[in-house]
């Protein structure tokens, strides 16, 4: 999975309503999932509680590829959640796959760098947590918190 990076056992979790919230149909619409949650945010806080640009950035890329990656290899996004608090943003994606993730080699039988593969490694990267956790009704939950703080 993440190789050295922080990650959690594989727990066992309760299903989202399925057919109350689809998942988002594209990554964009959870980065602006993710923005007006920042937005919110700045507007209920002090200013200086609220994460700087490069924060924010790592926490639209790691969405982006969590959701990204939940389409290409999960089936599909069955629910998206951002909460934010003081220290952290934490992003949980829900997808129809029960396999783990896993990441690619990046360099082909060739010798040359390879077109994709790159996303789980860049959620290990910027997340300070990670957990996976299987769905009842089958499928699973990644959840990622990053910090809103310089790493």
């Amino acid at each position: 999975m993440c190789g050295e990076h922080r990650t959690h056992p594989f727990d066992t979790v309760t299903a989202p309503d399925r057919s109350r919230s689809p998942g988002p149909r594209s990554p964009a619409e959870v980065r602006e999932a993710v923005r007006h949650a920042f937005e919110g945010a700045r507007r209920s806080r002090r200013r200086d509680t609220v994460a700087g640009e490069e924060a924010v950035g790592d926490a639209l890329l790691v969405a982006s590829e969590l959701t990204t990656n939940a389409m290409l290899h999960g089936g599909g996004v069955t629910q998206f959640e951002v909460t934010l608090d003081d220290w952290d943003v934490r992003l949980s994606v829900s997808d129809r796959s029960g396999e783990l993730p896993t990441s690619a080699r990046h360099i082909d039988e060739r010798g040359f760098m390879r077109v994709g593969g790159h996303g789980w490694p860049i959620v290990c990267h910027l997340a300070r947590d990670i957990t996976i956790s299987e769905l009842d009704a089958g499928g699973k939950r990644i959840t990622a918190v990053v910090p809103l703080s310089p790493r």
